[in-house]
């Protein structure tokens, strides 16, 4: 069966869903393809930190009344190191905070606005390929309730994330790839505790890094630096909650709560860039083409900015035949990209114990701590990049 469509969309996570509802409030047909099962797509646990301009983007597009309503405004965040907390005020020093509201909420709300609209989101698909990706008119052909589908486009969109078909459609040689593969990973959990913390908490600490974060007022969202090829079975909650306690430790009182762990894992860090980020007509977003280490909590953000800027130069190009937003998409959308990635690669550096590690990179280390915590300048730095810009 063939069917046709203006923007075929791969991908049902933040990116493909914003994607189809940003082109939808355009009057942009779209079919969002997923390979797996809605239930899935929920229940995936992800980023949780959104930009203050990500949040105006996503109310500004209708979908701020929960976010309002469930959402924890956050001023600043906290860096720990040496016994010391030290708070890095992101209002006072940019006029922008941070939200705490996690991915599979803003998945919820997309889905819930597409289904709304009649919009047409397919699940459990298989076998998806690209076709014609440099033709005025790519093809989607895959295999959907056991019958073999295809839809013909005039775009195609991979928001598919790294291990998608779509980036991998695109001919060898067309594509530069920069990539940091990192020698440990985070070990997160989720526990049903209230946070211990007000705000999110970054620690440097000679047993490794440490994160304390939080979903709800209800939920906390721990991280530890554990090495890359650790096995989550030799992680009993017991030996988790130790280290906690252990790197988050401060001389002020303070005290981590402990609570049932609902879920845990071990997560790889990288940094990826696969520059340029269209080929013909078909453009990647989000973790298709980019991956950040989530010390700097940009993924979910540059993902929804990416498809904000893909949305307006779509919009642009039916709406008045002007194609230069397309003709620009990856270059406007990697100046962003490029900064997350140094500011990812800043936090991930400083606060990290890396396998090389001697005594005088240890120095190092707390030496750029101290100026983070010492100079305004320093201090308003690391604000800006982390609160983000308007995303448009």
């Amino acid at each position: 069966m063939t069917s046709r469509t203006q923007v075929g969309i791969i991908g049902a996570g933040p990116s493909g869903l914003l994607l189809s509802h940003l082109l939808h409030l355009e009057g942009i047909e779209s079919v969002v393809l997923e390979d797996r099962t809605q239930e899935y797509v929920i229940a995936r646990v992800r980023a949780g930190v959104l930009e203050q301009g990500v949040v105006n983007l996503l109310r500004s597009v209708g979908l701020g009344a929960r976010i309002d309503a469930e959402g924890l405004v956050h001023d600043g965040i906290e860096i720990r190191f040496g016994g010391r907390r030290h708070r890095i005020d992101l209002r006072e020093l940019t006029g922008r905070t941070i939200m705490i509201y996690g991915q599979n909420r803003v998945i919820e709300d997309l889905i819930a606005v597409r289904e709304e609209a009649g919009g047409d989101l397919r699940y459990e698909v298989e076998d998806v390929t690209l076709h014609d990706l440099e033709a005025t008119s790519p093809s989607i052909r895959f295999r959907h309730d056991g019958r073999d589908e295809v839809v013909d486009c005039d775009f195609v969109v991979g928001c598919d994330g790294f291990h998608g078909v779509s980036r991998p459609s695109i001919p060898d040689g067309v594509l530069t790839v920069f990539e940091r593969v990192y020698a440990f990973a985070w070990l997160g959990i989720l526990a049903e505790v209230a946070p211990s913390t007000e705000e999110v908490a970054y620690a440097h600490h000679e047993r490794g890094f440490a994160l304390h974060s939080m979903r709800s007022p209800e939920v906390s969202r721990l991280y530890i630096q554990v090495p890359a090829d650790d096995d989550i079975a030799d992680w009993p909650d017991d030996r988790i909650w130790a280290e906690l306690h252990a790197r988050l430790a401060v001389d002020d009182g303070w005290e981590l709560e402990e609570g049932p762990v609902i879920e845990k894992g071990i997560a790889p860090l990288r940094s990826f860039v696969s520059e340029p980020m269209r080929h013909g007509r078909l453009f990647l977003a989000g973790d298709a083409a980019h991956i950040v280490p989530p010390t700097g909590a940009k993924g979910l953000n540059l993902a929804v900015a990416d498809v904000t800027v893909l949305a307006q130069a779509l919009a642009g190009y039916y709406g008045s035949d002007d194609e230069s937003g397309l003709d620009g998409y990856s270059a406007t959308c990697l100046r962003r990209v490029w900064q997350a990635e140094r500011l990812s690669w800043y936090l991930t550096s400083m606060l990290h114990l890396f396998p090389d590690n001697d005594a005088f990179m240890e120095r190092l280390q707390l030496a750029q701590l101290e100026q983070l915590v010492s100079s305004p300048a320093a201090a308003t730095a690391l604000a800006e990049s982390y609160a983000g810009q308007e995303i448009l």
